[in-house]
């Protein structure tokens, strides 16, 4: 393998990672985004509908 070859494969493996580290954070970005919208429509959670000692703290004093 000559050396432009092999600076031509090493710069694809950089090129490479520098895509996968974008598409990671844009990812990311959009997870955030999903769960903020999705917190803002469901607002604070309700427990109008559960059951008696449903959804309360948990006493784990044993």
């Amino acid at each position: 393998m000559d050396t432009m070859s092999m600076v031509a494969s090493i710069l694809s493996m950089q090129q490479g990672n520098l895509q996968g580290e974008i598409a990671t954070r844009v990812t990311k970005q959009n997870l955030d985004a999903e769960k903020f919208a999705v917190q803002t429509l469901l607002g604070t959670p309700s427990t109008a509908n559960l059951g008696p000692g449903v959804g309360g703290n948990l006493n784990a004093v044993a």
